[in-house]
């Protein structure tokens, strides 16, 4: 009857159904789409070289209107979230 006795896991031989094609790395992992074109994913670089490949994909940026979009964005959800706080904004223009 098993009384003392503890049971044991269930052991399963899983392999997925779609494997790699060319059976590199594990069919596990989890990696982004687009890490090989970046410079900054990856690598326990010090803070600076993250600092300066940061500005640099920036720089290098082939999408410049998306930047902008982010931006005017940003600025306009800044001036919504002071409108509702009740800031007075008349401190930055001069009468």
């Amino acid at each position: 009857m098993g009384l003392l006795k503890l049971r044991k896991n269930k052991k399963y031989n899983y392999t997925p159904r779609f494997y790699d094609d060319k059976g590199e790395g594990s069919p596990f992992k989890m990696k982004h789409k687009f890490d090989a074109y970046r410079k900054t994913v990856g690598g326990n670089a010090g803070f600076k070289t993250k600092i300066n490949n940061a500005l640099d994909d920036l720089k290098n940026n082939p999408d410049r209107e998306a930047n902008r979009r982010i931006l005017i964005i940003v600025g306009i959800l800044i001036l919504v979230f002071l409108f509702i706080i009740d800031f007075d904004l008349s401190i930055f223009f001069s009468n």
